[in-house]
């Protein structure tokens, strides 16, 4: 059936009889093996065993219209968690009633959050701040945040919704956590160190990872402090901005290899980065060029010869 191709292969007992299937074809199929009911009027069409997105997929179909994954769930789908939850997790408006499912959490709210994607779910902000609420630990509410902000979360929208929710568990530490990722802690182990190590026994502070400039990988770790004569420049809709470093304004882009490219190097050595590359032609034009000033600098280098070598 089309509709299951385009649903992670489920269908509803709706879809079913819009498509000319008797109630007793169907009921035949799941009786003998060949489908299999997730959900009441909910199945998929196979007979082995669903994958987590056919799982998330059936979860959507028996919430209804309107409905999104979130918590956990929608932390898988957004990276912010290695492993796919056991319990699917959906959120729905608060007006919504149903029947509860096996392998189904059901979270109603007030006011939905903005919600997108093929599998429907809460955007990652809204998702770390609901991992955050339900943390347990400090380290826990640390990753959370520190993960969203690897995976390009918004910190205006962030500080936002902080200061929106009437509840919010651990508001005082996600506040402290959300200034310091902006100065450059990306991980539990480096607050830790700062707290426990640096200010504790009087040391001076570490010099954290900024941006650099790459040929190769775009954007990437340097422990060289940034300062307002750093030579890397970015654009930021045709105006340039010298900051480079963690504390670059809000909506500054953190460049990727793939999407973005680099012109050339100018006399001073500055490296200004162009508009976005999005064809796929323009992106493999851009690596192709990258190549060959690869190899002119090789053969450059071996014509001139090591460097203060005698004849």
């Amino acid at each position: 059936m089309t509709i299951a191709r385009s649903q992670n292969r489920c269908v509803t007992t709706r879809d079913c009889v819009a498509a000319g299937l008797s109630r007793k074809r169907f009921g035949w199929l799941v009786r003998h093996g060949h489908w299999q009911r997730v959900h009441r009027a909910v199945y998929v069409v196979h007979g082995g065993p669903p994958s987590w997105r056919e799982r998330a997929r059936a979860a959507l179909l028996y919430a209804g219209p309107g409905a999104a994954l979130s918590h956990d769930s929608a932390a898988y789908l957004r990276g912010l968690i290695g492993d796919p939850p056991r319990i699917i997790e959906v959120s729905v408006p608060a007006s919504r009633t149903g029947d509860p499912s096996r392998g189904l959490r059901v979270h109603r709210r007030g006011h939905m959050p903005p919600s997108f994607g093929r599998l429907v779910s809460t955007s990652i902000e809204h998702t770390a701040l609901d991992l955050v609420h339900r943390a347990r630990s400090v380290d826990d509410v640390v990753g959370s945040l520190t993960e969203a902000y690897r995976r390009h979360a918004s910190r205006r929208e962030l500080r936002e919704l902080v200061a929106s929710r009437p509840r919010l568990r651990h508001r005082p530490l996600v506040t402290d956590v959300l200034c310091e990722a902006d100065a450059g802690i990306e991980s539990p182990l480096e607050r830790r160190y700062h707290h426990e190590v640096e200010r504790a026994h009087g040391l001076p502070r570490a010099k954290l990872q900024v941006a650099r400039a790459s040929w190769r990988r775009g954007w990437t770790g340097s422990p060289r402090p940034c300062s307002p004569t750093c030579p890397v420049t970015r654009l930021r809709g045709g105006a340039p901005d010298a900051s480079c470093g963690v504390n670059a304004p809000e909506g500054t882009n953190r460049v990727s290899g793939r999407a973005w490219r680099a012109g050339r190097g100018g006399a001073d050595g500055e490296v200004r980065v162009r508009r976005r590359v999005t064809s796929r032609t323009a992106r493999k034009r851009a690596r192709a060029a990258c190549r060959v000033r690869r190899r002119e600098s090789r053969s450059h280098h071996r014509r001139a010869g090591p460097a203060g070598r005698r004849p």
